[in-house]
């Protein structure tokens, strides 16, 4: 099967702002680099050309119609860049009437002209607007006032898109859940009618028996095709411990399924419990099954880890699902390295492989008892984010922190070493922040982004890892 991650683009509200004073002329003139500046980047944004007089916002009389008509477009952010000075009434309620993640910027004021006058005045209007802002309690992200060609205005520009991802992702959020919690992991307990209350986050319980049955008839109708996938899957990995296709064909059977419930439930993650019945029901440890439900857009985590799953999606639209994300358990300290630890569990997703490495699916050495079907393989190189959304007693938190692969010794099962900045500092914030072992993780470096879409999520407070909440402000404007 060829798995293809879903895509859900976010859609940027592009809306200039200026005002009847200064140059109207010189506002369009950086209007007009600034729409270039989105198609060279690759934005999907709609401006208001068609809406207000020059498409752009100067007077109090073009709220309403801006609004509707933003509304209409169903934005999931709002661009709001002073292209002279700024209306700043206008830009309060158009900003707290649209109720999504709101970027402020203006461009660096050039010298005043050889008379002494100036054609526009932009830092000036930040000011007037950032404080109607703070008047209507609107959380907005801002970029400091540069020069259209600086590379804080790209960086802004494009982690503010992966921040209106994850706000959107977090509040259109149902958690698909196979099987009950695991009657000894209390660290997977959670408050499922506090997440919908105050997140709107959905917990959907699916019937295990239901589904092993539809599995097991899916598996029946269709073996010929997982057979020849399993003849083509062969050449990657190499399969230990079964007896015959059988079960392998009900993990394949129930990716399947778990793909169709997905499509027709409107699922975003699943949290399924991986062990014993299920693995007992189909001859075989599910994990891989798992993996390539991830590979397809939907976070997959094993051990009924709700949170789990809800850390990986806003891991996943941290990186405008470009990547599959990964349950990891934080588990041992680098032998060597003070400031490595080994991610690891069960099963990672087959295309996050290193080149080279060997792939096994086969027995697992801790579990005794259980059937196969456990993965075997060692991750590629690179930057990693992990994430963990967790809370006790209504107080959430949202802990991201970023490391870069390193070497060390082989282990079983699927890992990768990691090193921080300053590991202790992170085991002391783990340990003693409200987070469990599990990590959601993907490829990439998102903590600026992650940190500031808590910003738009009341409730959930933002913990950067090892690092002060400066530091990872900052990078918000240097990296993309």
């Amino acid at each position: 099967m060829n798995i293809q991650m879903k895509r859900n683009p976010v859609k940027l509200g592009f809306c200039p702002i200026g005002k009847f004073v200064f140059s109207h002329e010189d506002a369009l003139h950086y209007k007009a680099l600034l729409e270039v500046k989105l198609k060279e980047w690759g934005v999907n944004y709609t401006s208001i050309e068609n809406v207000v007089k020059d498409g752009i916002v100067r007077r109090i009389e073009d709220v309403n119609p801006v609004v509707r008509y933003l509304k209409e477009q169903s934005v999931d952010g709002l661009f709001l860049p002073h292209c002279n000075f700024g209306t700043e009434h206008a830009v309060g309620l158009i900003a707290r009437e649209l109720k999504v993640p709101v970027l402020l910027w203006g461009p660096r004021d050039e010298e005043p002209l050889p008379d002494g006058t100036r054609l526009r005045d932009s830092l000036c209007g930040l000011f007037a607007s950032s404080k109607v802002l703070h008047k209507l309690s609107v959380p907005f992200t801002y970029i400091e006032n540069c020069r259209i060609t600086d590379r804080a205005l790209e960086a802004g520009v494009k982690n503010f898109l992966r921040v209106m991802s994850i706000v959107k992702g977090f509040y259109k959020m149902r958690i698909g859940q196979i099987g009950q919690r695991i009657d000894f992991f209390w660290t997977t307990i959670i408050n499922e009618s506090e997440l919908l209350e105050r997140f709107g986050i959905e917990v959907l319980p699916l019937d295990m028996v239901s589904i092993i049955r539809g599995v097991k008839e899916r598996a029946k109708q269709e073996k010929s095709r997982y057979r020849e996938e399993l003849e083509v899957l062969s050449k990657q990995v190499k399969f230990e411990g079964f007896d015959d296709t059988s079960a392998l064909v009900n993990n394949l059977a129930l990716r399947d399924e778990m793909l169709r419930l997905a499509s027709e439930q409107g699922i975003s993650a699943f949290a399924v419990q991986s062990f014993m019945s299920i693995c007992e029901e189909l001859g075989c440890m599910v994990e891989f099954a798992l993996t390539q439900v991830s590979e397809a857009g939907y976070p997959s985590a094993c051990e009924t880890d709700i949170h789990g799953a809800i850390s990986c999606v806003l891991l996943q639209r941290a990186s405008l699902e470009t990547e599959p994300t990964f349950l990891a358990d934080f588990t041992i300290r680098h032998p060597e390295d003070n400031n490595g630890i080994l991610l690891w569990h069960c099963g990672f997703p087959l295309s996050l492989r290193k080149e080279g490495s060997p792939a096994c699916i086969g027995s697992h050495w801790i579990l005794p008892g259980i059937p196969p079907g456990s993965c075997h393989w060692q991750l590629r190189d690179g930057d990693i984010t992990v994430a963990r959304f967790d809370g006790d007693r209504g107080q959430y938190r949202l802990a991201a922190g970023t490391g870069h692969t390193i070497n060390g010794p082989y282990t079983q099962n699927s890992y990768v070493w990691m090193k921080v900045k300053d590991w202790q500092r992170w085991e002391r914030q783990l340990i003693e922040g409200p987070y469990i072992h599990h990590t959601g993780a993907v490829y990439g470096q998102y903590t600026s982004v992650l940190m500031e879409a808590c910003k738009y999520i009341p409730g959930l407070d933002p913990e950067p890892l090892g690092e002060k909440m400066e530091s990872v402000q900052q990078d918000f404007f240097n990296k993309f």
